[in-house]
């Protein structure tokens, strides 16, 4: 049975630091792409950030570039997205996701593109 479980979140001030991680099991997913979704009450589930299976390839939505930074360790089958300058807009549930539609160069970002999906994780940041 696949599982992906995510772990790191919490409460933290604004400008502070969170490292959240997702470690697979049930399967290799050393050739999937890897991804970050989150969704804030009465909003939709956004793409955040993914990373291609070699780790070659990143993509990131524009609120967060420059301050979230993906990474995998595919021998754990786990990966991360390490968070800083956080602000008040970043509070969410984060999801961490895998698809099996990427490629060396292409990073899907849809939701509809991503097989597996964590149960996601609180992130809280107070103003």
């Amino acid at each position: 049975q696949v599982q992906l479980v995510e772990s790191g979140g919490g409460l933290v001030q604004a400008g502070g630091s969170l490292r959240l991680s997702c470690a697979a099991s049930g399967r290799t997913f050393s050739s999937y792409t890897m991804g970050w979704f989150r969704q804030a009450p009465g909003k939709e589930r956004e793409f955040v950030a993914a990373i291609s299976w070699s780790g070659g390839s990143t993509l990131y939505v524009d609120s967060v570039k420059g301050r979230f930074t993906i990474s995998r360790d595919n021998i754990k089958n786990t990966w991360y997205l390490q968070m800083n300058s956080l602000q008040s807009e970043d509070t969410a549930v984060y999801y961490c996701a895998a698809s099996s539609q990427g490629s060396t160069w292409y990073v899907p970002a849809p939701p509809y593109e991503y097989d597996y999906w964590g149960q996601g994780a609180q992130v809280t940041v107070s103003s």
